[in-house]
């Protein structure tokens, strides 16, 4: 009995750990639109209390063109943190209109007090994505989001 235990709690761990990872069906297209073109992440979609509250946290790595996208039926004053995040993430926030308010860089923070990262304004959405997607892709303020949510 004390072998099984272990081993049950092994799968256990196993099952949870891949279903929190990026890949597949779990994803949706995210795109966002700049005076440069478009570009288009992958992301899980977080939209309860739960899943926002885990985010990326615990994950050593995110795919190149993958995310996490943050969902609130209405404009909320959200604020971020990245305790217990192993990787360093940019976030780009948008407001009803889907329109880009805020863009910030977050360093990894494995400390019992964590900086908060929060936009000016109110938002509907928030997008993380590996560090220095957006620059990359030519991101600004100003420009747009669209997102399928439905598909999820």
């Amino acid at each position: 009995m004390r072998l099984a235990a272990p081993l049950v709690l092994a799968l256990l761990l196993a099952a949870c750990g891949s279903e929190s990872s990026p890949s597949g069906d779990d994803q949706v297209p995210l795109r966002v639109v700049t005076a440069e073109g478009e570009g288009t992440l992958r992301v899980e979609i977080a939209d309860t209390s739960e899943e926002r509250a885990a985010g990326l946290s615990g994950r050593a790595s995110v795919p190149a063109d993958a995310g996490m996208a943050f969902l609130w039926d209405e404009p909320v004053e959200a604020e971020f943190w990245m305790k217990d995040t192993l990787i360093p993430l940019q976030i780009a926030f948008w407001d009803e209109g889907g329109r880009i308010v805020g863009l910030i860089e977050m360093e990894p923070c494995e400390a019992d007090t964590c900086p908060h990262y929060r936009p000016e304004k109110p938002i509907v959405g928030a997008v993380e994505a590996n560090a220095g997607w957006f620059t990359a892709h030519g991101v600004a303020v100003g420009d747009t989001v669209e997102l399928d949510a439905g598909d999820a």
